[in-house]
């Protein structure tokens, strides 16, 4: 190799080491021994002459020359992936990584099950399933495909919709008893309505009835949930009344743990969608399961 000059192999070991955490789970990542990893990113580091990561018994993490490079070379080397698989034969089998996010609930609900047979079809595939209700930074963690759910804000994001789903208005037999059940949506302001903090505005929700006629109900809130899974077992258990997505609820529904209020009246509908790194290019195994995801969703 000539002077001043990088190895490709070098920049992709490095960026799987920042996304990954530390030299052996890159390694895993990328199927060699951890020990090919360090010298890589120590001949890395010799020709560029400066240090990429600070070492310590417990931890390995960028340093600010570290961050920098990764900033800059993460997309560079996503777009170059996806140039090579744009000419890859269509009918080859897929093979590398697909790395996908999804949160918590829907994961398991859904994306994980899709997983298992887009697997079983692609058996050369190494697939990372990373489920958390935070937003990832999709460059940055080396994702190709994030599924979310709900309303997207960003303009700039480059997302694919998959579908759409109902929300319900939802509370165990055991509270209506209690409470009583409502009949028109200003009857909910005087409920104990279980609000998902993760919303824009867990409080105030415009109903649309059967006629068109909407009306907007301001709910009061004591208890609270950042998920849809523990928002799910607080009304299972009696704590109040709230809104659920259709697939949430669905089982709770059909054996009766939970009844649905207010069925004539609707909530705005929410998306599912795959939303993808920025950049002109998508990967192949990124659209072959975006496509399959989408097919799983609507036969569901």
């Amino acid at each position: 190799m000539l002077p001043g000059q990088i190895d490709l192999n070098d920049l992709i070991v490095f960026g799987a080491v920042v996304e990954a955490g530390g030299f052996t789970a890159a390694a895993g990542r990328l199927g060699v021994a951890p020990a090919k990893v360090s010298v890589e990113v120590a001949r890395l580091e010799s020709q560029l002459g400066v240090a990429l990561f600070t070492r310590t018994t417990r931890r390995v993490a960028p340093t600010e020359a570290g961050h920098a490079l990764h900033a800059r070379c993460a997309p560079l080397l996503h777009q170059l992936q996806a140039a090579i698989d744009t000419v890859h034969a269509p009918t080859a089998a897929l093979t590398g990584s697909l790395r996908i996010t999804a949160p918590i609930d829907l994961g398991s609900q859904s994306v994980a099950p899709a997983l298992s047979r887009f697997a079983a079809l692609h058996p050369t595939l190494a697939i990372d399933l990373r489920s958390a209700d935070r937003i990832a930074d999709l460059v940055a963690e080396g994702i190709d495909v994030a599924i979310r759910m709900g309303w997207l804000r960003d303009s700039s994001l480059r997302a694919v919709k998959l579908g759409e789903f109902d929300q319900y208005i939802v509370a165990a037999p055991a509270y209506l008893a209690r409470a009583g059940m409502p009949s028109v949506p200003e009857d909910l302001a005087a409920l104990d309505w279980v609000a998902m903090t993760r919303l824009p505005a867990p409080l105030t929700w415009t109903l649309t009835g059967s006629g068109g006629e909407r009306r907007t109900v301001q709910m009061r809130s004591r208890i609270k949930a950042d998920s849809a899974g523990a928002l799910r077992a607080m009304l299972c258990h009696g704590a109040g009344i709230g809104m659920l997505d259709q697939y949430s609820v669905a089982d709770d529904l059909a054996t009766g743990q939970l009844v649905r209020v207010l069925p004539g009246w609707q909530a705005e509908r929410g998306g599912t969608y795959a939303v993808l790194p920025p950049g002109r290019h998508t990967g192949r195994n990124a659209q072959a399961f975006v496509a399959f995801y989408r097919d799983y969703l609507q036969q569901a």
